[in-house]
């Protein structure tokens, strides 16, 4: 593993436990020529995912490999400043990341991927899925939240 710090190519396991949720392996390591210690995250990938984005219209789809990254970064802006444990957020994009391996598909569709996401949110946080659904659906005008917003209470109460 690479160092951080001084990009020398070895470093050395100092300890090796399961991450809080279990779906990851933590190794504290320290760097053979400069002596730092970092610590780096072990995922289990049961196959590579490709993902085939909507915005280019037409038969030929842009296709992009899956980057869990980057679906932890869309999930935690969506429920950013609301009263959400960071471990739920975790149990909720690992949660969509195993669906997603276990489909049996190596290739994922975006707004599949994205409705996985409103299906979790919903049952998490009405504002962080507010949030999410007005960039996934791209509301453009304030009675585009309205209706919607409307829509979350009705099925709230109901």
């Amino acid at each position: 593993m690479r160092c951080p710090f001084c990009a020398h190519d070895d470093s050395q396991v100092k300890d090796s436990r399961p991450s809080e949720d279990g779906s990851a392996i933590r190794r504290r390591r320290q760097c053979t020529a400069c002596g730092a210690r970092f610590t780096t995250f072990e995922r289990i990938q049961l196959r590579e995912l490709s993902v085939i984005k909507s915005d280019a219209g037409g038969p030929d789809h842009r296709r992009e490999p899956f980057d869990r990254d980057k679906l932890m970064r869309s999930v935690s802006i969506a429920c950013r400043k609301r009263p959400i444990d960071a471990t739920r957020i975790e149990q909720l994009v690992s949660g969509i990341q195993r669906q997603l391996e276990t489909m049996g598909e190596s290739e994922v569709p975006s707004q599949r991927i994205g409705e996985m996401v409103m299906d979790g949110l919903k049952g998490l946080d009405s504002v962080a899925y507010i949030r999410f659904a007005s960039v996934y659906k791209d509301f453009r005008e304030a009675r585009d939240f309205e209706e919607f917003a409307g829509s979350v209470t009705e099925v709230a109460r109901g």
